[in-house]
C-alpha cells in the first residue's frame, strides 16, 4: 500500500487530507512540522510527502531541503501544498526539492489525482 505523509501544523488540514487520500485507499501519517516529519521520514518508509509551507519550528521549505540532502529519503516525490498562490511561492518551493505544487484548498479530486500521479498510479 502507498504510504503518504502529510505535513502541516493545521489539524482542520491535515483530517481533511488524510480523509481524502484514505478514500483513495492511501495509507496515511501526519506530522505537525517539518523537524517532526524529519524524524518519521527515518524511522519509517514513505512513497510521497504532501508539505505545508509556512509551519512552526521547521517550515516546508527547509523540510524539503534537507529531504533532498539526505540520501536515503532524497528521492520521494514531494507536493508542496500552500494557501500561497504567488509564482515567487511556487518557485521557491521547487527551487527547494518539490516535485508538484498544489494551492489549498484542494479539491478531493485533484489532490488524489496529484498523489496518484507521483506515488506510481494508484493506492495499492
Amino acid at each position: 500500500m502507498t504510504k503518504i505523509l502529510i505535513v502541516d501544523d493545521a489539524l482542520t488540514i491535515r483530517m481533511y487530507h488524510r480523509t481524502v487520500l484514505q478514500e483513495a485507499g492511501y495509507e496515511v501519517v501526519e506530522a505537525e512540522n517539518g523537524m517532526e516529519a524529519i524524524e518519521k521520514a527515518h524511522l519509517d518508509s514513505f512513497d510521497l510527502f504532501l508539505v505545508d509551507i509556512n509551519m512552526p519550528k521547521m517550515d516546508g521549505y527547509a523540510f524539503l531541503t534537507e529531504v533532498r540532502q539526505t540520501e536515503a529519503i532524497k528521492s520521494i516525490p514531494a507536493i508542496m501544498i500552500s494557501t500561497e498562490a504567488e509564482g515567487r511561492d511556487r518557485i521557491e518551493a521547487f527551487r527547494n526539492g518539490s516535485t508538484s505544487y498544489l494551492v489549498k484548498p484542494v479539491r478531493p479530486d485533484v489532490l488524489q489525482q496529484a498523489v496518484a500521479l507521483l506515488s506510481g498510479g494508484g493506492a495499492s
